[in-house]
């Protein structure tokens, strides 16, 4: 079979298998893809069918709409066509229940997918067990000891290191003031200074203050 009758083959094929109205860039848009039919293969191709009486040919001003021959279909009464209007819409309802049904069950796959195998949940509760007896340890070891500190003790090393750190602070403060007024008469820069006089700061030490 020649390529050009191959066209033609394959569009008549397509009309009867549509049967509804088409123009030629329609038909080479729809079969271009599929087939690698040129444009201008499908409009002689088309041509040719309606020459040799295979399709209709319809012409709009400039626009040519071809379409199946009817007369090689069946006629269909009213009752018919009701039959085959139910028909669809059954169809259509199983098509939206199947549709559901995939959607639920792509749902429940994804939540499988992202459950814990039975093997990965028995080595999960396994160790969980086994924190849980390490905690029950040193819980135990606790709640045994005895040397509890007593609040009252407690307390008074809060209220010591309270005194400590507004001592420290004050003491910051005072060194601070000192160098500040060295340093306006001193003509190098404050880490020269430091580094002259031996002082070594908080910083230096990499030591934070602390909060009262």
């Amino acid at each position: 079979m020649s390529k050009k009758d191959n066209s033609v083959g394959i569009i008549f094929a397509y009309l009867n298998e549509k049967n509804r109205p088409y123009s030629a860039t329609d038909v080479f848009t729809n079969l271009q893809k599929q087939h690698g039919l040129g444009k201008t293969a499908v409009v002689k191709a088309m041509e040719q069918l309606a020459v040799e009486g295979k399709i209709k040919e319809k012409a709009y001003g400039k626009q040519k709409i071809y379409f199946a021959d009817q007369s090689q279909f069946t006629q269909v009464n009213d009752a018919d066509l009701k039959a085959m209007d139910n028909q669809i819409s059954g169809l259509s309802t199983q098509v939206q229940s199947i549709n559901q049904s995939c959607r639920q069950l792509d749902a429940e796959l994804k939540v499988l997918q992202g459950s814990l195998t039975t093997e990965e949940l028995t080595s999960e509760i396994k160790k969980l067990k086994e924190d849980c007896s390490g905690y029950r340890v040193r819980l135990q070891k606790i709640q045994s000891a005895t040397n509890h500190i007593p609040p009252e003790e407690k307390e008074k090393v809060y209220k010591q290191r309270d005194v400590y750190v507004k001592e420290w602070k004050k003491r910051k403060r005072l060194a601070s003031d000192m160098m500040d007024a060295i340093l306006e008469g001193y003509p190098k820069s404050k880490k020269q200074f430091l580094e002259e006089v031996g002082v070594e700061t908080d910083e230096d030490s990499k030591v934070v203050l602390p909060t009262t």
